[in-house]
């Protein structure tokens, strides 16, 4: 905005832990063609920002960088070139880095317009992991009515909009996660079986809940969960894998995809078919709009505790989505 000389922006000057993270003033960004400077309201707070930071990602970008790679907020700035676009539009968006600044210039063409009635922090938290697993459960699981879904991780970003989203499709939840607080939450949007797998052996547990096997896992988190929840699916299941949030990359012996037929599927946004791809998100949008989804935030914190933030998030004790809120 005119008289803007200087905005915050949290920089990872090298990598390491969250704890190398610093805020710094830098001059306002300046929007060149296609692109458009976005006033940010809320950026959510994602587990791979924290293996960014890490240089552990499977992209790195050379510090000094600005990380985040999801918000919401304003339009304040057009560059040349984007028609249908205007000052003031409220946008959702989504990048590699950058958006953990209180202003940030993006691509106009990866901005999504917010629904009216929806908030900035409903906006930046519903993004990404929505998307994720409702594609995962439309196109890739193809759940529907009846079904029965092991989730894991179900207290986390992903885990968490795949129990809400899996009961708005028709299905019943077994959300399997690692304290009584991540359960409850999972039970309050819908899960009427759960698993904490820090009580047990996950595979007793799951073959008390689904003696029948189930239909689907989704699985955001990798490591020793995996295979006894594939042990658990019935015959011709599918298994979605996600991502590795524990750290580890599961090997599954090959002999439990053989006996039971099951489908060990993974995930890619540009591997969903357009036509299904645009179906998916206009049902997402109108779900969000309507108000029979809206994603858990767990805490909101100020661009100056996006350590704190991101500490969260990498220990797993985030329950729901964690933004960060310039103006807190």
């Amino acid at each position: 905005m005119a008289g803007e000389v200087t905005v915050r922006a949290v920089v990872c000057p090298e990598y390491g832990t969250p704890d190398v993270l610093r805020i710094e003033q830098r001059p306002v960004p300046v929007p060149g063609a296609g692109q458009v400077r976005v006033r940010v309201r809320a950026a959510a707070v994602n587990f791979p920002d924290v293996l960014l930071i890490g240089g552990k990602y499977q992209i790195a970008v050379p510090p000094p960088f600005v990380p985040g790679s999801e918000f919401a907020g304003e339009i304040v700035e057009l560059g040349p070139g984007c028609a249908g676009r205007s000052v003031g539009d409220r946008v959702t968006g989504t990048g590699l880095y950058g958006a953990f600044a209180d202003q940030i210039v993006s691509p106009a063409e990866n901005l999504t317009p917010v629904p009216d009635g929806v908030d900035d922090h409903t906006a930046a938290a519903f993004g990404v992991a929505y998307r994720t697993a409702y594609h995962c459960l439309r196109s890739v699981a193809r759940i529907g009515p009846g079904d029965i879904v092991i989730v894991l991780g179900a207290g986390g970003g992903v885990g968490l909009a795949a129990v809400q989203l899996a009961v708005a499709l028709g299905a019943e939840v077994v959300a399997v996660a690692s304290s009584a607080a991540k359960l409850a939450t999972a039970h309050s949007y819908g899960a009427t079986r759960l698993i904490d797998h820090r009580d047990g052996t996950l595979r007793e547990q799951l073959r008390t809940a689904v003696p029948d096997g189930a239909a689907a896992v989704l699985d955001p988190v990798g490591g020793d969960l995996s295979e006894p929840a594939l042990r658990s699916l019935g015959r011709g299941g599918r298994f979605v894998t996600i991502g590795y949030a524990s750290g580890t990359v599961p090997r599954i012996p090959l002999n439990l995809v053989l006996v039971k037929g099951l489908h060990i599927l993974g995930f890619q946004f540009q591997d969903i078919e357009p036509a299904e791809f645009a179906r998916n998100e206009q049902e997402l949008t109108d779900l969000l709009a309507s108000g029979r989804i809206s994603p858990h935030i767990g805490a909101v914190f100020p661009l100056e505790q996006a350590a704190v933030a991101l500490g969260e998030v990498a220990a797993g004790r985030a329950v729901g989505k964690i933004l960060l809120d310039p103006a807190a």
